[in-house]
């Protein structure tokens, strides 16, 4: 689910008090104070909580104080697949390991493939960057190129070349 600026914490306990299976991914970072450094957790992913529900929770999550909405793309729910999830685990739990996330970690030329919705499959390349989230690619498997804004979250970098 997408929440609030800085309110990933907060949403995690309420789902989970609400009784849903809910994830934080958080990093242990050392922080440095005027008089002090301490050891912080901050969340891996900004204003991004992992659920795992039933049709009967959708509700309850979208009621959730400070839940902004579900992630979702052309209308539909998105699901993170086991894998990535797992390797979010992985990475959150190795000590001394320093990781960023970087939305939109794509250039202009990348070969991708669209990963969600009507379009899933499709392979093209990152023509421009519309900001940090979204990107136009290009596709040309239909004889013609088709420009396309396509959301960060639903491309995958391919070896496909052209």
């Amino acid at each position: 689910v997408h929440t609030r600026s800085k309110s990933e914490k907060f949403v995690q306990r309420m789902l989970l008090k609400k009784g849903i299976q809910a994830w934080l991914p958080l990093q242990k970072l050392m922080r440095r104070y005027s008089r002090s450094t301490r050891l912080v957790e901050k969340p891996l992913i900004n204003c991004y909580v992992f659920v795992r529900i039933v049709k009967s929770e959708y509700l309850p999550v979208l009621e959730t104080e400070n839940v902004a909405g579900f992630v979702k793309f052309n209308k539909n729910l998105i699901a993170i697949p086991e894998p990535e999830i797992e390797l979010l685990k992985r990475v959150t739990l190795e000590d001394g390991l320093d990781v960023e996330a970087v939305p939109g970690a794509f250039m202009e030329g990348d070969p991708v493939e669209i990963s969600a919705g009507n379009l899933t499959g499709m392979q093209g390349y990152i023509v421009q960057s519309e900001g940090k989230r979204r990107f136009k690619v290009a596709l040309e498997q239909l004889g013609y190129s088709l420009l396309i804004t396509v959301d960060a979250a639903f491309l995958q970098k391919t070896h496909w070349s052209g």
